[in-house]
Parts: C-alpha cells; structure tokens; sequence
C-alpha cells in the first residue's frame, strides 16, 4: 500500500458546497439462525464442488509420493494435535467425511472445534485420558448421570477418582489435582437439571463438562453458560434415527488438540459411514427435537393428571424425555406396550421406553441409584414423532395391565 503525501489541504466540496457524505459502512451480517446453520454448516463448499450431497469418503489410508512432505505432517501433529493441513494420510488421524461433522457440531455448540469418537462413552474416555495425562486425575461429579459415565468414574478404570457431591459442594470439593467437573442437565434418567452458570462459575479455573445429550444444542448451548467442555452421545439424538453409534466433545481449539491426539493414540475413532449419517441427522435435528418436545410436554401433562401414576418428571426447559413412576409394576408397562418400542437409549423418531433400574442404570450401585432418584418403578420415555393420541392409547393400555398386575401381587403377597 502506498502512503500519499502529506498535504494541509481541505478535502473539495462539490458544486452544492455540502460536505459530502461519508462512505457507509456495512453493517456486519448476523449469524445465521439454529435452524440455517443445521443445515448449512460443514457443507458450505459442496456448490463449489459441484455437488448437492456431502461425499462418503471411506478411504482407511492415502496415497502420497513425498515421504518427507508426510513425516514433517506427522511431527506436527505429534506436537501440537492440530488437524493435518492437505490431504488426509490415515484414517485414525483423520476423515473429510468425519470432519465436516465435527465442524457443523461445534458450531451448532457455539465452540471453536469438535472432536468425534466411536461412541459417547469413547468420548468421555478421551476426555479423562487427556486430563489424566496433564496429572489432573481428580473429577469432581453430580448424580445423576449416564449410568455407564457414574460406572466409569466409579470403577477408577483409567486411574480416576471421583467426588461425588451436590451442585452447592462443588467448590468445597476441588483440589489441586481436580482435572474435570462433570454434569448432567437435564439427566438421565431423572431429568433432574442444575444451574450451569452457577456451576461454571463453582468450577474455577476448573473446566466444566456438561453432558448435553438429553437437551441438544436446540435447547440448551452449555458453552454459552460457561462450560468448556461439551458432551454429546450423538447416537442419541443428533444421530436421531437408531441406526449410527457415535460420540462427540465441543470444546476450545486447544483441547480439541489432545483429544485428537488421544483419539489417535487409542483408537477411538468414528467410521466415516457414521460421520456421514450424523451430519445429515444435525440437518433435522432442530425440526424434530421441537416437534417432539412439544408431544412430550402434552404426554407429560396427561400423566401428571393419571391416579395410576405416581410422579412425573419433566425438565423446565422442556425436551422429548419424560420420566415417571407407576402405583402398579413398571415392568408390566415395559411388556405392555404394542405402539411403543421396548428398549434402552433414545433420540430416535420412533417412542422408546425401558425400566432405568434394570438397564440404563443397572451397573450402578443400587444404593446410589436410590440415593439419587432412580427408584424401582421409574420409566424413561423418549417420545419420538408419532401422533400424541396414539402414543397415549399405547401408553393408556399399558398403564392399566400394570395397574391390574399390581392389585394381583398385592393380593397374593408379592408388593407390600
């Protein structure tokens, strides 16, 4: 840029002798809505391409002539865990398909970066080894949680140790070598939900993981209140269909580093085939978790007002899991519905139900399950996007063999 001489003079004026006009300034264009960016993020360069869809690359490994090129890549990312620039060299390393939908995630989250593994848990393993490798072994936690996270944090499998407190401990119960504080909200299976703000603002200098599973980022952005560390089992509803395993973690660009290395070193890995179910799963996601939180806040209102339910939970900030506990026997519900599908996990378009106590949150102690709200007749409900009146006859049916297996135990002595 060349510089133009220095000079006193007054800027000319036209002929009227008004001053002109300064040149306006364009205002900065605003982000794009929840509803745009699902479907639009990581697919940006497709026109370019020539193509509508994104591509399934399914490559394990990739050619490359220049051996030396490839090692100095290799150095890098040993280093500092940043994404290799150019193409691709192993598939453990790295995936175009799985790539855009990490990056469509992390902004759906509002986060500089995403990082996806083979599966919610391997997620959360991803995120304890890298903590654990810094000496930070410590997690302080809140039940309730996924019962396979309270397992893994519980059991010291990677060498942890947990604390587990109430939202108002947090504070008193880090220490030095505390690596992570851990929460669920809304949780599973109770839908109990904590005030992540307050909670951020408890950690410290501590990073905050909260598991957004149940609320997706259409409910709820965790980031936003503070947390630095965001969970997702994507087979749940950014998946949104039954049908691809898979975990991701939103975060800052400089933990999604040593995840990635993680990720490398371990193995933990999401196929591209569901990289690529996953992205298209985000392009809805907004459209059915809205669609089927609205069914779920009716069929929860009409559970509240049934004499053969005991309690119903349901989170302020709405969502498509409902909780409850029958009067009669949970387990006839499970075995009485037709409409409804039998079975553990959630997020999918059609309604799923199971007994949390005898899957979800077996492998938890059953004092601590208890302890924490997962008694023995309590259901988990994820409504999906049937018609709500159909749901409820299936529901209604059932409700009432439960209720009729119930009087038979009592009179023959089996519930007291």
């Amino acid at each position: 840029m060349i510089t133009p001489p220095h000079t006193n003079r007054a800027p000319k004026t036209p002929a009227s002798g008004l001053t002109p006009a300064p040149a306006p300034v364009s205002a900065p264009a605003p982000a794009p809505a929840l509803a745009t960016e699902a479907v639009h993020a990581g697919r940006e360069d497709l026109a370019e391409l020539g193509l509508h869809a994104p591509p399934l690359d399914l490559s394990t490994t990739y050619p490359s002539r220049d051996s030396r090129a490839e090692a100095a890549r290799l150095d890098d990312f040993a280093t500092t865990g940043a994404r290799l620039e150019g193409p691709p060299v192993y598939a453990r390393l790295d995936n175009p398909t799985t790539a855009r939908f990490e990056t469509a995630l992390a902004r759906l989250e509002g986060t500089e970066s995403a990082v996806a593994f083979a599966s919610g848990m391997a997620a959360l393993t991803a995120v304890l080894l890298a903590r654990a490798a810094e000496g930070l072994r410590h997690v302080v936690a809140v039940r309730p949680l996924y019962g396979c996270s309270d397992h893994l944090l519980t059991a010291g499998l990677l060498g942890t140790e947990v604390t587990w407190v109430d939202p108002a401990g947090i504070a008193d119960a880090i220490r030095p070598d505390t690596g992570l504080v851990m929460v669920e909200s809304p949780a599973n299976p109770t839908l109990a939900e904590v005030d992540l703000r307050a909670v951020a603002h408890a950690c410290g200098t501590v990073p905050l993981l909260a598991d957004n599973t149940f609320a997706t980022p259409v409910l709820q952005r965790p980031a936003e209140l503070g947390a630095r560390i965001v969970l997702h089992s994507a087979t749940k509803y950014l998946g949104g269909h039954g049908d691809v395993l898979g975990g991701v973690v939103a975060c800052d660009e400089e933990f999604a580093r040593r995840l990635r290395q993680v990720r490398f070193a371990t193995g933990g890995v999401l196929h591209p085939l569901a990289g690529y179910l996953l992205l298209r799963g985000l392009a809805t996601l907004p459209v059915r978790v809205r669609a089927a939180s609205a069914t779920a806040a009716r069929l929860a209102e009409r559970l509240a007002a049934d004499p053969r339910v005991a309690r119903v939970h349901y989170p302020r900030i709405g969502g498509a899991m409902v909780a409850f506990e029958v009067y009669g026997d949970p387990h006839e519900v499970i075995a009485g519905v037709r409409l409804i599908t039998p079975a553990v996990s959630l997020g999918s378009v059609d309604t799923l139900i199971q007994h949390p106590a005898s899957i979800s949150h077996r492998i938890v102690a059953e004092g601590d399950r208890r302890a924490h709200g997962v008694g023995d007749r309590l259901l988990r409900m994820s409504v999906g996007l049937e018609d709500e009146e159909d749901l409820w006859r299936d529901l209604d049916v059932a409700l009432a063999a439960a209720e009729t297996a119930a009087a038979s135990g009592e009179r023959a002595g089996i519930f007291g």
